[in-house]
């Protein structure tokens, strides 16, 4: 199915997907993470990006960090979490997320489902219609279904809202550094800049030099 602007700004809104401002939509550099939340890995910099395929912010940061990423060292690990905020047509798209990570298509479609949405006025936001899209991608549809309502996937989304609630997330895209660091900043590039001297810090206290400077 396919909309209209209209159309596509009328069911995005009966959808619950409603327009997030990003949490670092603000002047100030960082947000301590209060309280600080564990890594996965102690030995690692750990960079979350918490957001929504249905968020046109996320949308439009998605390139900028995939280049960064790009650009990132070995110590820096890089996470997405998709998160709903309550909303079931957000649910399904964090689920089409887990999906195509699980099946192996992340990386090939992460681009594409962005551009579906938010170009293409698709409607990603229901189960039969993101499941006719992704197998017309090339997914393979019983792996697909399969995955889709899986335990494993319904946990990786709860897990995701949980770790939203914990950091106080309060729109997307938004950025953590290793549990300790929400990230602010004036517009993308700024928040990206912050993230690099925000890293830096804290290599710097994980190999026990103290505090790099900001």
């Amino acid at each position: 199915m396919k909309f209209s602007r209209r159309g596509f700004v009328a069911a995005v809104f009966a959808f619950g997907a409603a327009v997030s401002l990003p949490s670092f939509a603000q002047n100030a550099p960082y947000t301590p993470v209060v309280p600080v939340q564990a890594t996965e890995d102690a030995a690692k910099i750990e960079v979350l990006e918490f957001f929504s395929y249905g968020c046109p912010h996320c949308a439009d940061f998605n390139p900028l960090l995939t280049s960064w990423v790009a650009k990132q060292q070995g110590d820096v690990v890089i996470k997405k979490v998709p998160i709903t905020f309550g909303r079931a047509a957000w649910a399904n798209i964090a689920k089409l997320y887990y999906t195509l990570e699980i099946t192996g298509d992340l990386h090939r479609l992460e681009s594409d489902v962005f551009k579906a949405i938010h170009v293409e006025r698709q409607n990603l936001f229901e189960e039969k219609a993101l499941t006719e899209w992704a197998v017309k991608k090339g997914v393979d549809a019983k792996k697909f279904a399969e995955t889709f309502n899986s335990f494993g996937v319904m946990s990786k989304v709860k897990r995701g809202d949980q770790m939203a609630q914990a950091y106080k997330i309060q729109g997307v895209p938004a950025l953590a550094v290793d549990g300790k660091y929400l990230v602010g900043g004036k517009d993308f590039n700024d928040t990206l800049a912050i993230t690099d001297s925000l890293i830096a810090k804290v290599r710097g206290e994980k190999s026990g030099k103290g505090t790099a400077k900001k």
